[in-house]
């Protein structure tokens, strides 16, 4: 499977607990935090959810 980047961009301050929630089952803690990972279809279906808190890159 091919890796992917995915860095916080913005705040889940006032956002949904399903959000919020989402951002943290990435992995992700904080705004410009960057994790890599494998492009499963879970994953890539988390990232759609929260695509507009986030940016993606592939590796």
């Amino acid at each position: 499977m091919a890796k992917i980047k995915i860095t916080q961009i913005k705040s889940v301050i006032d956002r949904s607990e399903r959000q919020k929630k989402t951002i943290e089952a990435l992995g992700l803690k904080r705004i410009n935090h960057t994790v890599e990972v494998e492009a499963t279809p879970s994953i890539i279906g988390m990232v759609r959810k929260v695509n507009h808190l986030v940016a993606i890159e592939l590796v």
